[in-house]
């Protein structure tokens, strides 16, 4: 037998005893057990009328049905109240032989991972904090055949409180990364981070949130963005720092949620994985592998059917991937339009990494206010120019290059306009308004367009029309709309503040009062 053959048949061994494993997430939304600790939330005090032996049982049985529907091979959890919790809900999980849970005594939640593989090491990772309170990051090393695996299971602290306490998690996670991980090694970074993969785009002007002068622990600390651009697998190897590439950015923008808080969706529950899964040694992710586990038995009326009343399941949905003992391998078709190079206004929408520079053909000015205006590529997406249009007119069409560009609560703007030439005026540039009438102004493609003939009634602070609602801004001082009045809208201005969408109407003449 020649070597050819027989390095065939090793690879063809090595194919057949490749194993293939699934990792999840999920925040349970507190589960409690009926003992009483001293450190429980007031509504999960055991043994009255709002936490008992039978409502207990209906939680084991809804978060027992989702982790069994998930069917991962391991699972981190979190906001178990105890081990005894725990016990309680594996007695309904008889897959799950390996566990392990961890929590500060002070704490009210704690974590855990459980396992169809068995669980051969584990780690406390603490905090370095002031806080008495915080949770300490639990890390498992699995075997798998014999191979392992690490992971490390996060509860990091709600937005409740500025970014500051997020910071506190991810310094200390990435001192241990740094001090026990090779950069080639196999570990996975999950849990809830209380951060969304975006984090630094999010909560850029909020007050309460950004009281770290624009830094995030989840973008900045851990490396999931250099230079204000995510790592994406494609560039996982150029650098020499370790960094992690968060599996959100596999998703369609619009599918990247596992909560919503108000209307706003939200990815507090995070994968993070570094550059040894990608390395074509020991474990390797499995490209395009991660969704979001969302049966229709977790929603109801369009809302995740959150444990509510004695009825529900939990507020956040799972989130889960697929791992392998084979080779890493990118599927170039269904690459993310991260890898995409962006060539119109289009692309930037579709992209996670803003550019700078961007040189746009056929814009036309469809609005104008003061030195702020709407640009539209025909037949593209359009973008708003915020203070930055004076050389601009309305229903003129340009050649031009946008910059310093940036989402301000959501809304992609553009602060600098350079190497303009004007191409002439445009007929009947208003042909370009989007009839509110006839689309759905709430679907967020229609982000900064202008669209007018749309009948609405106010009330309190938003716009009611066909059974819907949009939220609605005005700039202060220059109209008081009168409480459930009804209003033309003319030319309104389609935009979107923290994930929700709403209507910006600039002008005094911009709406129309129909009501006396």
């Amino acid at each position: 037998m020649n070597s050819k053959v027989i390095l065939s048949l090793i690879i063809f061994t090595n194919i057949l005893n490749a194993l293939n494993f699934t990792v999840g997430s999920y925040n349970v939304e507190n589960l409690f057990d009926l003992i009483n600790n001293g450190t429980e939330y007031k509504r999960y005090i055991p043994n009255t009328k709002i936490w008992n032996k039978k409502i207990l049982n209906i939680k084991l049985t809804n978060i027992s049905k989702v982790i069994n529907d998930m069917n991962v091979d391991i699972l981190a959890l979190q906001e178990i109240e105890t081990k005894e919790a725990l016990k309680l809900l594996l007695k309904k999980l008889p897959k799950y032989k390996y566990y392990k849970f961890l929590k500060n005594p002070n704490a009210s939640i704690g974590v855990a991972i459980i396992s169809k593989y068995p669980i051969i090491n584990t780690k406390t990772i603490k905090i370095d904090s002031f806080d008495n309170y915080n949770r300490p990051i639990l890390e498992a090393t699995i075997k798998i055949k014999n191979k392992t695996i690490k992971i490390l299971n996060n509860h990091w602290n709600s937005k409740r409180v500025g970014e500051h306490k997020r910071i506190e998690y991810a310094i200390s996670l990435k001192k241990y990364i740094d001090n026990n991980f090779e950069k080639d090694e196999d570990y996975i970074i999950l849990g809830d981070f209380n951060s969304n993969y975006n984090e630094f785009i999010d909560f850029i002007n909020d007050n309460k949130l950004n009281n770290t002068y624009g830094i995030t622990g989840i973008n900045h600390i851990l490396n999931t963005i250099i230079d204000n651009k995510f790592v994406l697998q494609s560039t996982i190897k150029e650098y020499k720092k370790k960094v992690l590439y968060n599996l959100w950015l596999e998703l369609d923008k619009q599918q990247r949620y596992s909560a919503i808080f108000g209307s706003q969706k939200n990815t507090p529950d995070n994968i993070l994985l570094p550059l040894g899964l990608f390395d074509n040694k020991n474990i390797s992710y499995v490209d395009n592998s991660f969704k979001v586990f969302k049966p229709k038995y977790l929603f109801n009326h369009n809302r995740i059917f959150r444990w509510y009343k004695y009825k529900g399941y939990s507020d956040h949905l799972p989130i889960m991937a697929t791992f392998s003992t084979k080779k890493f391998q990118l599927k170039p078709s269904l690459k993310t339009s991260s890898t995409k190079k962006i060539t119109t206004l289009k692309d930037l929408y579709n992209s996670d990494n803003l550019i700078q520079n961007l040189y746009l053909k056929n814009v036309v000015v469809l609005y104008k206010n003061k030195n702020n205006a709407i640009l539209k590529q025909i037949n593209g997406r359009a973008i708003y120019a915020f203070n930055c249009a004076e050389r601009l007119k309305s229903g003129y069409k340009y050649n031009l290059t946008i910059d310093k560009l940036s989402f301000f609560n959501g809304l992609l703007e553009t602060k600098n306009i350079k190497n303009i030439t004007i191409l002439g005026k445009v007929v009947n540039y208003k042909r370009f308004y989007k009839d509110g009438s006839k689309i759905n102004i709430l679907n967020p493609r229609y982000i900064n367009e202008i669209i007018t003939n749309l009948k609405v009634i106010y009330k309190k602070g938003y716009f009611y029309f066909n059974n819907k609602r949009i939220k609605v801004y005005i700039p202060k001082h220059f109209i008081k709309l009168k409480q459930k009045c009804k209003y033309l809208i003319k030319t309104g201005h389609l935009s979107i503040y923290k994930g929700q969408m709403q209507i910006i109407i600039h002008k005094k003449n911009d709406i129309k009062q129909l009501c006396p």
